[in-house]
């Protein structure tokens, strides 16, 4: 059997006679995790929040511990702005002592597909038929609303294609333009040299 628990804003899976080092807890000598999920020796996972409120982890503490050091070191170029600074994370080392489980059945599952089936088994067969063609008229009635607005939809297509000719009627006119404008202009004539008498 093991347990996975939440300790030190993580997750463990821990295991009866485990050894685990976590983040420093203020306990003296027994201390007790809420698990998040649990599974038995024969495979069944217990994660139902309403089953697992009362299974529990104990745990004995053996000891304290530090991580490694940490440097720390901030700055920033051209202003003179350094900071140094070092961390040792420190750690409580726990023995995992025992694991209960929760002792009871499992919760009903409530699905939707469930629930339906139920309704089904409940409801005498005679009145399954009439309900069942009576929706049939109301989804064929939604398929013919949803057609009446597409011819709509195709008049405004027309109407965007009735503009089109417009545009392309601007279009000839500054075509029209462009060989008026690329016409040679007359070059001015020199004058005449004036005759010296």
């Amino acid at each position: 059997m093991y347990a996975i628990i939440r300790t030190g804003g993580k997750q463990t899976k821990v295991e009866e006679g485990d050894v685990i080092d976590v983040e420093r807890l203020r306990a003296d000598d027994e201390i007790e995790f809420t698990p998040v999920l649990i599974v038995t020796d024969d495979g069944t996972v217990i994660s139902g929040r309403d089953r697992l409120k009362d299974a529990r982890v104990v745990g004995r503490i053996v000891g304290a511990s530090a991580g490694p050091k940490v440097d720390i070191f901030k700055y920033k170029a051209k202003t003179g702005y350094r900071r140094r600074q070092g961390h040792r994370q420190k750690y409580t080392t726990v023995e995992v002592t025992k694991i209960e489980a929760a002792v009871g059945k499992p919760a009903a599952t409530t699905s939707r597909a469930a629930a339906q089936e139920e309704a089904e088994a409940k409801a005498p067969a005679e009145a399954k038929a009439p309900a069942s063609t009576a929706k049939k008229p109301a989804a064929a009635a939604k398929k013919s609303t949803s057609t009446a607005k597409k011819p709509a939809a195709t008049a405004k297509k027309s109407t965007s294609t009735a503009k089109k000719p417009a545009a392309t009627a601007k279009k000839s006119t500054s075509t029209a333009k462009k060989p008026a404008g690329t016409a040679k202009k007359p070059t001015a004539k020199k004058p005449a040299p004036k005759e010296e008498s």
